[in-house]
């Protein structure tokens, strides 16, 4: 049963690892810990419930971009969902409440402020709530790398709704944090799923700071044309690179808090539509981006915590294609973090990031497999002598090596998908933008680039043989695929 809601809200055959177990335990009536790496699949297991359960799905997100991307995917799909969040008009949250009273929507986005409101809660209780999912729960964590005091109001809704499982997601929880999740949303016995770290399609790279500007041009022309973020320390190291990557002819734009909230808000939006294909950011972008294709991530300083950048890093490859990760270290950056953590007042608070500093600078510094060592931080042992994707397994630890030579020695991929024809690939593209900007989605939206490789490759020209595209359900061959089918049959007829 749960396989075919799965295949035809979301077109996939199987479910990934932990996937199904999961959900069953929520169908259980169960409440539920699950931590999952970004691009592990983690909202599969709240969105396959929510349609086989009666009423309400209730999701806590903490932003409005990934509020929107989400609930217009699921739209895409077939399925009822909306959002309440301050960028509606009151027509619009109205149109959305009488949805909800009317029981015709299966799935609604709230971000945790919301909680606050008397008048959500009020329409909170004449609904029929079967599922509370909290995205983002270590948010809920002082211990985590990105706590919010809003996430502490969570509870209103287990008093609220005492007999309703209760979902908690995260992609990085150290075993302090997820006992922090159980604690303070008072989860009753939950089941624990902490799925494996490992996400085998990312490059791990730890490149000497030395010339950095051109080993980012160098990397950039390696991934020609492809989605890159470059994450930089401050908002001036934001505004040089992105200035000399322009001025250079790269199709860049930056991201920090110092940019009006309208030039960010364009720029975000350039960058998921495949508009621009760098930004060049603070690490104020990207915990939104439900965007699969990125095939590169940049620190061009070392991150504060390993959780932070496992975060970070999990943006690339959300689509299971090979992704390139390269950090760029030198240890007088240390100053840098220092600064801001001296600042800090609460001695405790100062301690735990000092701790967490020098755990990044120790994977930065150490010549043990960068793979076995993040996977190691989260409690997980790496199983196997070496990875293949780092630049310690791969030996390119002492002299910077562009990664086009790296890719050659590297499994996968690149490598694996060259089965597919570039071309129609490309076509199929250009049709998936087309159609993208009709609908006012990203183009991920409407197809990943996985699900493109797929047609490129079996080249359906019936309802049946697209039906078995990876990513093809239902709606999508209703709604998508005679568009698609005639692109492949103009191609393969010339």
């Amino acid at each position: 049963m749960m396989e075919q809601i799965l295949k035809r809200y979301f077109g996939y055959d199987s479910f990934r690892p932990g996937q199904l177990e999961v959900i069953e335990k929520i169908i259980e009536g169960k409440d539920v810990l699950a931590v999952m790496p970004t691009g592990g699949g983690k909202s599969i297991c709240y969105q396959v419930p929510a349609l086989k359960l009666d009423g309400l799905t209730i999701v806590i997100s903490p932003l409005i971009s990934l509020m929107k991307d989400q609930v217009d995917g699921l739209k895409e799909n077939g399925v009822p969902a909306e959002y309440i969040n301050s960028s509606l008009t009151p027509t619009e949250a109205l149109s959305i409440e009488l949805g909800l009273i009317n029981g015709d929507i299966k799935m609604l986005y709230i971000a945790p402020e919301r909680l606050n409101s008397e008048s959500f809660m009020r329409l909170m209780k004449v609904s029929k709530v079967s599922l509370i999912a909290v995205d983002e729960a270590h948010c809920i964590s002082e211990w985590g790398h990105d706590f919010r005091p809003s996430y502490r109001e969570l509870k209103s809704l287990r008093e609220l709704f005492p007999n309703t499982p209760v979902m908690a997601l995260t992609a990085t929880a150290t075993e302090k944090v997820r006992e922090d999740i159980v604690k303070e949303l008072s989860l009753r016995e939950p089941e624990i799923f902490v799925s494996s770290f490992d996400r085998k399609n990312l490059n791990l790279i730890v490149e000497p700071k030395k010339e950095s500007y051109e080993k980012i041009v160098e990397l950039l022309k390696s991934r020609k044309d492809e989605s890159a973020i470059i994450y930089c320390f401050s908002r001036k190291d934001v505004e040089r690179i992105a200035d000399k990557l322009l001025d250079a002819g790269f199709n860049a734009l930056p991201y920090h808090a110092g940019l009006e909230p309208e030039v960010r808000q364009r720029n975000q939006e350039l960058f998921i539509k495949d508009e621009v294909n760098i930004i060049v950011a603070t690490i104020a972008f990207g915990m939104g981006i439900d965007k699969s294709n990125v095939r590169l991530i940049v620190h061009h300083t070392f991150p504060k915590t390993l959780e932070g950048y496992y975060q970070e890093i999990g943006r690339a490859g959300r689509d299971g294609l090979e992704s390139d990760c390269v950090l760029f270290y030198a240890r007088r950056d240390k100053e840098k973090h220092d600064y801001f953590i001296n600042d800090l007042e609460d001695n405790g608070s100062k301690e735990r990031e000092k701790e967490k500093l020098n755990k990044v600078m120790d994977y930065c510094e150490s010549r043990v497999c960068r793979r076995r060592q993040i996977l190691g931080y989260f409690g997980e042992e790496f199983k196997g002598e070496k990875c293949g994707k780092c630049d310690i397994c791969l030996g390119l630890r002492k002299t910077w090596t562009p990664v086009p030579v790296i890719q050659k020695e590297l499994d996968g991929g690149r490598r694996d998908s060259a089965k597919y024809d570039l071309e129609l690939f490309i076509k199929l593209k250009i049709l998936r933008r087309q159609l993208a900007d009709e609908r006012k989605v990203p183009p991920y939206i409407i197809f990943n680039d996985v699900s493109l490789q797929d047609m490129a490759t079996e080249l359906p020209t019936t309802p049946e043989e697209f039906l078995r595209i990876k990513g093809v359900g239902q709606q999508k061959l209703d709604d998508l695929g005679e568009i698609f089918i005639e692109e492949i049959k103009k191609f393969l007829s010339r």
